[in-house]
């Protein structure tokens, strides 16, 4: 005799993810095993998203590859090492900050222990300048409310991971552990300091990686630039697009099989407005 059974003419999903994510929680499925030997242990070194922005299709796709393999280790019976971290640290969280809050970090100012945000006296359409205190305070209130958005996400989309090991990079332990890092790099001769070239954020006043570029493709201006002749007998004229170079110029390279110029090879010219004299080739 068949038992009477209520069947949902829709099947419900609504709370599935909690369920699951509780229940995996109190059971401990993902948890790590610390008493393991390390030849039982699959460890998996977590790239900490950049806790500064709108979260997206392509954070879950991404941990979703680093997830697959985390549970085929599971399977094959290793203990695996899975932590979750975010990236509060740099110059994208100083931007949302600045961006969210409508404040600028200005060194130059002193701490303000009774700093208000709401009671801030804002021009229309400009930053308000706060002391660096004041702006690491703001970064920190608001890097803490990103990273229960982006912890809320990954844990509704399913990753195993262990979160009783979360870091930030900003936090104590990472810091002390790239500090270490660092001196290790020192003693072995691999971290030096020099004078070199560098890519400059005018509006922030520091250094940027490569990273941190956009490129964008602006209309430019194409110029005509007259050299004159070292003797005094004549000038010639180059075109260039990057006229903010001629501080750095050090030769003028002609065609040889070019008639109208063979015959300065070997000469030398002037730069324009410095007045250095340079070889012909």
């Amino acid at each position: 005799r068949l038992a009477r059974m209520n069947v949902p003419e829709k099947p419900s999903i609504e709370g599935l993810e909690a369920k699951w994510d509780e229940w995996w929680e109190a059971a401990g499925t993902y948890r790590f095993d610390r008493t393991k030997p390390r030849e039982d242990v699959f460890a998996i070194d977590t790239p900490p998203p950049t806790a500064s922005g709108s979260l997206h299709i392509g954070h879950v796709f991404s941990y979703t590859h680093t997830d697959v393999i985390a549970r085929f280790q599971r399977m094959r019976g290793k203990t695996v090492f899975y932590p979750m971290g975010w990236d509060d640290n740099g110059l994208a969280t100083e931007r949302r900050v600045q961006n969210y809050f409508g404040v600028r970090c200005d060194p130059s100012l002193p701490y303000d222990p009774s700093f208000d945000l709401d009671a801030l006296d804002r021009p229309d359409d400009d930053l308000v300048a706060v002391s660096r205190p004041n702006f690491i305070e703001l970064c920190e209130r608001l890097t803490a409310e990103d990273e229960k958005a982006f912890e809320a996400l990954f844990r509704l989309s399913g990753l195993s991971v262990d979160w009783n090991h979360t870091y930030t990079t900003i936090d104590e332990r990472s810091r002390a552990a790239s500090q270490r890092s660092f001196v290790r790099l020192l003693q072995r001769g691999l971290a030096y300091q020099s004078e070199a070239p560098t890519m400059w954020d005018v509006d922030f006043q520091t250094a940027l990686a490569q990273a941190e570029i956009e490129d964008r493709e602006i209309d430019g201006a194409y110029h005509r630039i007259r050299f004159d002749l070292a003797d005094g007998s004549r000038s010639v004229e180059i075109e260039t697009s990057r006229p903010e170079l001629i501080p750095a110029c050090v030769a003028l390279v002609v065609n040889p099989e070019d008639g109208r110029y063979r015959a300065l090879v070997g000469t030398n010219a002037v730069t324009p407005l410095f007045r250095a004299q340079i070889p012909i080739v």
